[in-house]
C-alpha cells in the first residue's frame, strides 16, 4: 500500500486536491474514477515531498541532523521498549514538531504498515535519509537487532553533529568581527570622509598624502560602487561555476588541502569523518566493498574521495585496505599501519575507531589553535585599516591647528 496525492476535476470549474491510499498507480487512478472525478495529475506522496524538497525555498522548514537524530534516538527507545514499528512510527509522527518530517514519517509508517521493511521505506525519501543510514537499518533488519542499529546511528549522528557545532562555534566570532569592522570602514570612508573632504577643500592647502591616498579611496566607492559590487559578483559567480565543474572542484579542494592553516585542519576532519563512519559500517555486517562506497558519500574533499575510490578499487581486486590506501598522500602512515594491524588481527573496525577518536581529538586541538591564530591576526589587521583611516582624517586637522599656531 502506498499514498498517492492527486489532483482532479469535480466539474467543469472546479479543481480538487487530495490525498488516498492504494496498492499501485492503476488502483490509485481506479479509485479516482470510481469517486466521479476527472483525474488531472497523480504522484506518490513520497515522490512530491522529494521535489518539494530539492526545490524548497530558503524560509522554508528544514529537517536538520538534529531532526534525524532525534528521531532515530526515539525511535531506538520505543522499540527497545517492544512497541511495534508502526505504532512508534505513528506516535512519534503526533510529537514531532517539524512539519516536513511530520508527512514523511507518516508515509514511512503507511509504507511499513503495508508489510514492507523499514529500509525501503527509508529509501523513498534520499533527500533525508542517506545510505549509510539505509545501508545500517537494513543490516539491523537482516540481524534482527534494529533497535541497536538506530541507538548506534543516532550515536553516530550526534558526533557529526559535534563536530559541526564545534567548527561552527569556532567561526562565528572571527565572521561577526569581519563583518563589523568590515561595515566600520565603509561607513567611515563613504560618509564621514565625503563631509572631511569638503571641509579641507574650504582650507586650500595640500593635504598629506595617507589623506590623499584615502579621499582616492572613498571617491572610487561613492563613484562606483555599482561597478564594484558587479565586479564582485561576478568573481563570486565565476569561481561558483568553476566549484561545480569536476576539474575545478578538485583543483579549489587541491588548494584547500595545500592550504598552510586550513589543510591539516580538513585532513584531520575528513580522516576522522572516513574511519568512524567505515568502523560504523563495518561493525554492523555491512561488507567492506559495499561500506567503502557508502563511505565515499560521505568524504567532502575531492581529492581524499579520489583517494579512497582508488583503494574501493584494490580492494575490490583482492588487495587489502591498508595496501590499497598505500598510495595515498592525504591519509597518513601511522593510520594505514593502524588499519593493517587490524586486519591481521581481524579486528579492524576497533583499529578504524580508535583512528577516529585519536583524529576527531587532533581535530579539536587543531581548531583551538587555529582560532587562537586568526583572532589576533584579525584584529591587528582591522586595526591597522581603521588606524589608517583615522590618522589620514586628522593629520590635515594637526597641519591646520600647527599652521594657526
Amino acid at each position: 500500500m502506498a499514498r498517492f496525492v492527486y489532483e482532479a476535476k469535480t466539474s467543469p470549474k472546479d479543481v480538487i486536491k487530495g490525498t488516498l491510499v492504494a496498492d499501485n498507480k492503476s488502483a490509485a487512478i481506479q479509485k479516482i474514477g470510481r469517486m466521479g472525478y476527472y483525474l488531472l495529475s497523480l504522484e506518490e506522496e513520497a515522490e512530491a515531498l522529494n521535489r518539494s524538497q530539492s526545490h524548497r525555498s530558503f524560509f522554508s522548514e528544514k529537517i536538520s541532523i538534529k531532526d534525524i537524530t532525534d528521531f532515530t534516538r526515539q525511535l531506538s527507545d520505543l522499540l527497545e521498549a517492544g512497541i511495534t514499528i508502526a505504532k512508534a512510527l505513528d506516535i512519534l509522527h503526533n510529537q514531532t514538531p517539524n512539519k516536513r518530517l511530520k508527512k514523511i514519517i507518516l508515509d514511512i509508517r503507511d509504507f511499513c504498515v503495508s508489510g514492507n521493511p523499514l529500509s525501503d521505506a527509508l529509501s523513498r525519501h534520499p533527500m533525508v535519509f542517506s545510505n549509510l543510514y539505509i545501508s545500517m537499518v537494513r543490516s539491523g533488519e537482516t540481524g534482527g537487532m534494529l533497535d541497536s542499529i538506530l541507538k548506534r546511528l543516532s550515536d553516530f549522528n550526534e558526533k557529526q553533529l559535534d563536530i559541526q557545532t564545534k567548527i561552527r562555534t569556532a567561526l562565528a566570532y572571527p565572521i561577526l568581527m569581519t563583518v563589523v569592522g568590515f561595515t566600520t570602514i565603509i561607513i567611515l570612508i563613504t560618509f564621514v570622509m565625503p563631509k572631511m573632504t569638503v571641509m579641507f577643500s574650504d582650507f586650500g592647502q595640500a593635504l598629506p598624502i595617507p589623506t590623499q591616498i584615502l579621499m582616492g579611496i572613498s571617491g572610487i566607492i561613492q563613484n562606483y560602487w555599482l561597478v564594484l559590487i558587479l565586479f564582485f559578483a561576478g568573481i563570486t559567480m565565476t569561481i561558483m561555476k568553476i566549484y561545480n565543474t569536476p576539474h575545478g572542484k578538485l583543483a579549489i579542494d587541491r588548494l584547500k588541502l595545500n592550504s598552510p592553516v586550513m589543510g591539516p585542519l580538513i585532513k584531520k576532519v575528513e580522516i576522522a569523518r572516513f574511519t568512524r563512519t567505515l568502523a560504523t559500517l563495518l561493525d554492523n555486517g555491512v561488507p567492506i566493498l559495499g561500506a567503502l562506497q557508502i563511505v565515499l558519500e560521505t568524504v567532502g574533499n575531492g581529492i581524499i574521495r579520489e583517494e579512497i575510490e582508488k583503494a574501493a578499487a584494490a580492494v575490490k581486486e583482492g588487495s587489502s585496505l591498508a595496501e590499497g590506501l598505500g598510495g595515498s598522500r592525504s591519509i597518513p602512515p601511522a593510520v594505514m599501519s593502524m588499519i593493517a594491524i587490524g586486519e591481521e588481527g581481524g579486528h579492524v573496525e576497533k583499529s578504524l575507531l580508535k583512528v577516529a577518536h585519536s583524529y576527531e581529538r587532533e581535530s579539536d586541538e587543531a581548531i583551538k589553535i587555529m582560532m587562537s591564530l586568526i583572532e589576533p591576526l584579525l584584529i591587528l589587521t582591522l586595526g591597522i585599516v581603521v588606524g589608517f583611516i583615522v590618522i589620514s582624517m586628522l593629520l590635515p586637522i594637526f597641519e591646520m591647528n600647527f599652521l594657526v599656531r
